[in-house]
C-alpha cells in the first residue's frame, strides 16, 4: 500500500454522492429484472466491515435491501446443518442482502476460538464451494468481500473505540481475545481463501487501513459486477392539497410538543 493517497474529504463526499446515485439505479434494475443479490462482508475486527456496509445500503430501499448481521447461534441452531439459519436469510427476487459477516465464522471466530470440531471444520471447508455453487445455480448472484486491516490500524482503532462513550459497544471480550491471536487468524485467513476462493466464487480484498478509500474502492468495485440500465420510472404528478379550513383541528396549546433545545443551542453560539 506504499503508493495508497487518502482520498480528501470534499472529493470523497463527491464521489460518495455520485455512488449512492448509482447504487440507486441498481437496486431499481435488480427489483425490474427480479434478482436475487448477495454480498458478503468478512474481515478482521475493525477492519471497516460495518462502515462499507452503511455506506452502500445509506440510499437505498430497505424494503429492497437488508443487512443480515446474526447473533450467536442458540443451542436449537448449534444442532441444525450448519447452512441453515443462514439459508433463512437470502434473498428473494428483486432484493439485495449484506451478510455483515457470514457462514464463514465457522472458518475463522469459531476455527481460532476453538467453537467447533476439527470434523466440523475441516467439513466446512469441504461443503462451502458446493454450497455457494448450488446458490449461484439456483440464481442468486454471490459477491465476497473480505476487509483487509493491518496490525498497527486495527489497534488504533481499538483504543479508539475503547475510549469514545459512542463506540465503546462495538467492542467485545471476545474483539480483544482475538486481537491476542493475530497470527492464528492470519493463518485462518489463508486456509480458508485456499479452499473457498473459487473461480466461481471469488474473495475479493479489499484494503481498509484508509476508510474512505475502501468505501469508494469497494461500491465502485460492487457496481462493477452488474451491466444495470436505467428503468424508466411511472411519472407521478403531485395533486393539489386539499384545504378544508372549517374542519375541526386539535388547539395548538393542547398539543404536547418536543421541547425546543437545538434553538436555546444556537442562541447560546450568538
Amino acid at each position: 500500500m506504499s503508493n495508497v493517497v487518502k482520498l480528501p474529504r470534499k472529493r470523497y463526499e463527491k464521489e460518495l454522492r455520485k455512488l449512492h446515485i448509482e447504487l440507486v439505479r441498481l437496486q431499481k434494475w435488480v427489483i425490474d429484472k427480479g434478482l436475487k443479490v448477495v454480498v458478503i462482508f468478512e474481515g478482521r475486527d475493525a477492519a471497516g466491515k460495518g462502515g462499507a456496509i452503511k455506506r452502500v445500503t445509506q440510499t437505498l430501499n430497505p424494503r429492497h435491501c437488508r443487512v443480515a448481521a446474526l447473533p450467536v447461534p442458540t443451542e436449537k441452531e448449534r444442532s441444525q446443518w450448519y447452512f441453515q439459519r443462514y439459508v433463512a436469510h437470502l434473498p428473494s427476487a428483486g432484493e439485495m442482502v449484506m451478510f455483515d459477516r457470514s457462514w464463514y465464522n465457522r472458518a475463522g471466530v469459531e476455527r481460532v476460538m476453538g467453537f467447533c470440531t476439527d470434523d466440523e471444520y475441516w467439513e466446512f471447508l469441504k461443503s462451502v464451494p458446493e454450497f455457494e455453487n448450488m446458490l449461484m445455480r439456483s440464481g442468486i448472484i454471490l459477491i465476497k468481500y473480505w476487509f483487509s486491516v493491518s496490525d498497527e490500524v486495527q489497534e488504533k482503532r481499538f483504543i479508539d473505540r475503547l475510549e469514545d462513550p459512542t463506540k465503546r459497544w462495538k467492542i467485545s471480550e471476545m474483539d480483544i481475545e482475538a486481537r491476542k491471536r493475530w497470527h492464528d487468524y492470519s493463518k485462518a485467513k489463508d486456509v480458508m481463501f485456499e479452499h473457498t476462493d473459487t473461480q466461481q466464487s471469488p474473495w475479493y480484498v479489499v484494503e481498509s487501513d484508509i476508510k474512505r478509500n475502501a468505501r469508494i474502492n469497494c461500491i465502485s468495485h460492487l457496481l462493477s459486477k452488474f451491466e444495470y440500465k436505467d428503468v424508466e420510472m411511472k411519472k407521478i404528478e403531485l395533486p393539489d392539497k386539499q384545504i378544508k379550513p372549517e374542519i375541526d383541528r386539535t388547539p395548538y396549546e393542547q398539543q404536547k410538543f418536543v421541547p425546543d433545545v437545538a434553538s436555546k443551542l444556537a442562541l447560546k453560539g450568538k
